[in-house]
């Protein structure tokens, strides 16, 4: 496994996540690996956590963190012009936050966020929903899981 540090935050990359990067379509890597670059902000930003593990899971990139939730990103070529970030779907994650944004984002069912190629990404909401899946375990027991 490759390493790489940020201020407070330790990322371990398995290689496979690079190559799964590699194969996204010129148009597309961009958009999710700015969706990774928030994900990775906002773990460093988080006290509790030290280390993000940057991996695999259903071939997609996903993210990992002690007492978090998995958080995937991914591309499919079946809905082209639409690109996602996936929370586990029997989290309270996505009901919360369609409860909240409902107005800001589109969602599909209660396993992901969703963006079109042309969405300007509402970033400040965004890191709000990924510190609630980042924290789940020590927040799922409030009502909007921390979030304000």
């Amino acid at each position: 496994m490759q390493s790489t540090a940020m201020r407070n935050l330790h990322i371990e990359t398995s290689p496979e996540v690079e190559q799964v990067f590699n194969k996204y379509p010129s148009w597309v890597k961009p958009k999710i690996k700015h969706l990774r670059q928030l994900i990775l902000e906002t773990a460093n930003d988080i006290e509790d956590i030290r280390k993000i593990e940057e991996t695999l899971k259903w071939g997609e990139p996903s993210y990992l963190v002690k007492n978090g939730s998995t958080i995937r990103l991914d591309w499919k070529h079946k809905n082209p012009e639409q690109y996602a970030m996936y929370f586990k779907c029997t989290s309270k994650l996505v009901p919360t936050f369609k409860l909240l944004y409902n107005k800001l984002f589109k969602f599909e069912g209660n396993r992901a966020i969703c963006f079109q190629m042309n969405d300007n990404v509402p970033e400040i909401e965004l890191k709000k929903c990924i510190a609630a899946a980042l924290k789940y375990h020590k927040v799922k027991q409030l009502p909007t899981l921390g979030i304000e």
